[in-house]
């Protein structure tokens, strides 16, 4: 009895590891008959596991979607991958599920893995200025399932100022972009692409549809782009004596935007929370600029100017 359980837990964990297999598959990697990887299958399905026949060319078993979550079995390196990505990057916005999740997996640990999860208590972690919003998994969970299925969505949304905004959209991508989750869609009564943060969306009730054709956007630099220049506390203005794109190819689109004015020259927009990040940050592109605003920079540059000329008089 014991034989044949630690086997089911065996096959379970072979049908969890890849989406289809053949029953002559299992039975080498089991190394027992086809007849009793047949029984063996029933077996699991008498205890509620949907374990689906396939057809066609690679016909054989496939482990379908149960009503409940069933055991999922890990191996030792899978495991602790889990417990370290729960530990040290917990998902945004839902950082109380993922501690209860962790809970739970080093609970189940053998000694041998608890020992090797338990080291990551020594390493040491930044900790977050800012709480980030709670994001509800189910609404995460949905807003990536019609964001693959290509399902229109209607839902309700509150803006920055509070004001409630009814939106239909074609939803693209779900972006985690600093402490927050972003819906990056096409605004079908706009006519234009939009970027909505999760824990302002309520639940998109269905129907969902109609099925529209996807469209091409980079959606993290759209969101880097958009929600970056948004929070800015200063924005600048400031000549660049190089090719825009000498010095597009050193910045990222969350740093701000090139545009060229000739040649040799180009100006950049960009900003920061701080006149002193932003000098410091512009004179590591190695190039010779001009600032031209805002007037915080410039004085600010020019303090720094007279700073460094009194450091290297003779």
């Amino acid at each position: 009895m014991l034989e044949t359980s630690a086997r089911l837990l065996r096959l379970l964990a072979l049908l969890q590891s890849r989406r289809d297999w053949q029953g002559s598959e299992l039975a080498d990697e089991l190394r027992i008959s086809p007849r009793t990887v047949r029984r063996d299958i029933d077996r699991l399905r008498e205890l509620g596991y949907p374990v689906n026949a396939t057809t066609g060319s690679f016909g054989g078993y496939r482990l379908g979607a149960g009503a409940e979550l069933p055991p999922l079995l890990l191996d030792d390196n899978e495991a602790v991958a889990v417990a370290a990505a729960l530990r040290t990057t917990p998902v945004t916005g839902l950082e109380e599920i993922s501690l209860r999740a962790l809970l739970k997996l080093e609970q189940v640990l053998p000694s041998r893995l608890r020992h090797r999860v338990s080291a990551l208590e020594h390493v040491e972690q930044v900790p977050r200025v800012h709480q980030a919003p709670a994001v509800d998994p189910e609404l995460l969970s949905t807003l990536a399932a019609v964001c693959r299925d290509s399902d229109t969505i209607r839902f309700d949304y509150t803006a920055h100022d509070g004001t409630p905004t009814r939106r239909r959209t074609e939803p693209h991508r779900l972006v985690s972009w600093g402490l927050r989750w972003y819906l990056v869609a096409w605004d079908l009564d706009r006519a234009d692409w939009r970027s909505f943060r999760v824990d302002r969306i309520s639940p998109p009730a269905p129907p969902f549809g109609p099925r529209f054709a996807p469209r091409e956007i980079d959606a993290t630099t759209y969101v880097a782009t958009r929600v970056g220049s948004a929070i800015w506390r200063f924005h600048a203005r400031v000549l660049i004596h190089a090719p825009a794109a000498d010095v597009t190819a050193r910045i990222t689109p969350s740093v701000g935007t090139v545009t060229p004015t000739g040649d040799t020259t180009c100006v950049l927009e960009t900003g920061s929370d701080s006149v002193e990040n932003l000098a410091v940050w512009i004179g590591m592109l190695g190039f010779d600029f001009e600032v031209t605003s805002p007037p915080e920079l410039v004085a600010h540059v020019r303090t720094l100017a007279a700073r460094y000329a009194r450091a290297v008089q003779d």
